[in-house]
């Protein structure tokens, strides 16, 4: 059985995803200072997700650049939403592979870099990724307001694929 931190993690992202059905391309790289644009905001999450379950916990960085591009604290870019949403799409797939593996042991252990353990438990790095989700949804919520779209979607939405299961 996939973790409850997951389920929610995915249904975070769900959210995500139908937070920004219909912005097009052309409004995705419009930026409202000092917000950043959605684009931005999509490669951004992708970037989190590649640097917690794809490098830490797999070794592997399958998208090398993507940091100096959307990284916490680098400067202001507007990358295409057809790429953001690419490598968002092949970084979420590859971060599933070790997502499904966690167990209730596992949430209480550090992944590992360069030898030493890193300051987070796996179980607070799930928490802070899907917390990271929720600020961005409400975020570019805000964009495609001011933005003068219309008729967006209402939240939190549909939570029949979200259920609150104990931990066993």
């Amino acid at each position: 059985m996939v973790h409850p931190l997951v389920t929610q993690l995915r249904f975070a992202r769900s959210q995500f995803v139908y937070c920004l059905v219909g912005v097009s391309a052309e409004d995705a790289v419009r930026r409202i200072e000092p917000m950043n644009c959605i684009s931005w905001i999509v490669g951004h999450l992708a970037n989190q997700e590649n640097a917690y379950w794809v490098f830490f916990a797999q070794g592997l960085d399958m998208a090398i650049g993507l940091n100096d591009l959307v990284g916490y604290g680098r400067p202001a870019s507007t990358p295409p939403l057809d790429e953001m949403w690419a490598v968002w799409r092949e970084i979420t797939s590859a971060a599933d592979r070790y997502l499904d593996t966690l167990t209730i042991e596992s949430m209480s252990k550090h992944l590992v870099f360069d030898g030493k353990p890193l300051d987070e438990t796996i179980g607070t790095k799930l928490m802070r990724n899907i917390y990271h989700y929720w600020y961005h949804v409400g975020q570019a919520h805000a964009v495609r307001e001011m933005l003068g779209h219309r008729d967006l979607p209402d939240f939190v939405g549909d939570m029949s694929k979200a259920f609150y299961y104990p931990e066993k």
